[in-house]
């Protein structure tokens, strides 16, 4: 699939690199032209061979911890001299009744998810305050719009996401910073979405409930796809969107509008 995007040049940070949407974000702009530090906590063998071709930078980054996401940033910065887009990936789900949510469970998915989030728009922000500008994309979710019965701990983290960049993308428009967010669900072949289905009773019965969720999914018969949510994310982080900041875009098919006509 050829990539209409150009991003020749460019220095790019992606959190959350190593697999889904992260993975696919980051080979995409690499393949237009971009420098991309691809941070992760687990980076996987199989990435390697097509990472060092793109000449994609891993590194280990665990997003909890301010001096891994510093150090990301840094990195870029020190070769290249500027950061020009970052790409707030990385993030954990929880699938639990709050009432049987532990507080290291719920600072987990909060750090992760929200503090991970923050961090990487600090350090960022700074040195393209001091660079002109800059385009800063985060993964929010479905969640984040709509509230969900069965992890609502999640969808605080990703409500709070979509919040932040609305605020940043506010407080820094001025600074020709632009924020945005994608909110996608439900998306295949990502290491949260693998690890729900594995640990399901029922595999192929939770597959299918959540594509006929999402009425798109539903007619086309899968989920979608951590290429279609990368495209969304190069939109944002490209010329093509130099107007659009504090953006929420839904990529999930239709979930989040409501409830889908029956019988259809």
């Amino acid at each position: 699939m050829q990539n209409q995007y150009q991003f020749e040049n460019q220095i790019v940070v992606i959190t959350g690199a190593g697999n889904g949407i992260g993975r696919a974000t980051a080979i995409m702009m690499a393949e237009a032209g971009a420098h991309v530090f691809a941070g992760d906590l687990n980076h996987l063998p199989e990435n390697q061979e097509t990472f060092s071709r793109l000449g994609i930078t891993t590194v280990k980054c665990d997003v909890r911890q301010e001096s891994d996401v510093q150090e990301l940033i840094e990195q870029a910065v020190q070769q290249h001299g500027r950061i020009d887009i970052l790409v707030n990936n990385a993030g954990i789900g929880m699938v639990k009744p709050i009432h049987q949510v532990t507080e290291a469970e719920w600072d987990a998915c909060i750090d992760t998810n929200l503090k991970g989030t923050f961090l990487g728009c600090k350090h960022a922000i700074r040195y393209m305050l001091a660079t002109g500008g800059g385009a800063i994309v985060n993964t929010a979710s479905n969640a984040g719009l709509l509230p969900r019965t069965h992890d609502p701990v999640y969808s605080i983290s990703k409500h709070a996401v979509v919040a932040l960049t609305e605020s940043l993308g506010l407080c820094h428009g001025n600074d020709n910073i632009r924020i945005n967010c994608v909110c996608p669900g439900p998306v295949g072949e990502t290491g949260m979405m693998n690890a729900d289905i594995a640990s399901a009773a029922d595999p192929e019965g939770l597959t299918q409930s959540m594509i006929r969720a999402s009425p798109i999914a539903a007619a086309n018969k899968r989920m979608i796809s951590p290429r279609e949510v990368a495209s969304a994310i190069c939109y944002l982080a490209s010329q093509d969107a130099v107007m659009v900041t504090g953006t929420a875009i839904r990529i999930d098919g239709g979930k989040s509008l409501g409830v889908p006509p029956q019988g259809n």
